[in-house]
């Protein structure tokens, strides 16, 4: 059966995800998660991408990014995927499938969906009982975004920026955001639509993409 074509359009965000083969580990050391990071840096301005937020776990990881090329994110993703192998594959005397296969995306709406992968991501290590507070993970992008800490290679989103004036307020709001859970409803959008490859937004915003895509 052919792949179903995946949806991409320039300027909106994109949801990413990619895990393991078989959920088995990924990154095994702090210096495989720079290695990866410093890569996925360098791509992206290669393909004209900005990335808002990300989560390194274990065995996957999320990005929130957007670019001005359609198939932008689609060619960042080909070639961290394959230098990441290969490293992987050059210092752990491994060979073989190190990712379940494709990626999978879908791209957001904004307004308030993009803030809830903002927080979907970030989130990640909280949910997996790893860490009480997202701060306290090393490997996401919540300290540039909830704390300041400089990372010069992300780029703030518009709805990000919308949340203040001034930098102060802008990181005291988005700390506010993660003081309740993350509407069940929403995460079980994101959930969904990352999986299937579905747009992540409301109905009438759906359905442009449908029209614009001839697919759902």
């Amino acid at each position: 059966m052919p792949r179903k074509p995946r949806l991409q359009a320039a300027g909106l965000p994109v949801h990413v995800i990619q895990r393991g083969n078989n959920r088995q580990a990924c990154f095994f050391t702090e210096d495989d998660y720079r290695f990866f990071l410093d890569h996925l840096a360098k791509l992206a301005k290669r393909f004209r991408c900005s990335l808002h937020a990300y989560v390194l776990m274990t065995n996957h990881f999320h990005l929130l990014l957007s670019s001005d090329l359609s198939n932008g994110p689609s060619l960042l993703m080909k070639f961290l995927g394959q230098r990441y192998v290969q490293y992987v594959n050059r210092v752990y005397k491994r060979s073989g499938s190190l990712w379940e296969g494709r990626f999978r995306s879908s791209l957001v709406q904004t307004q308030h969906y993009v803030l809830g992968c903002y927080r979907y991501i970030e989130m990640n290590p909280v949910r997996a009982n790893m860490v009480k507070h997202p701060i306290d993970y090393p490997w996401s992008s919540y300290a540039a975004n909830a704390a300041g800490k400089r990372v010069g290679w992300l780029t703030p989103h518009g709805e990000y920026l919308a949340l203040g004036s001034e930098e102060s307020k802008r990181l005291a709001a988005y700390r506010r955001l993660f003081a309740t859970d993350l509407d069940a409803e929403l995460l079980r959008e994101i959930r969904t639509s990352t999986h299937g490859g579905y747009a992540i937004g409301d109905s009438r915003f759906r359905e442009q993409i449908e029209r614009a895509h001839q697919q759902r």
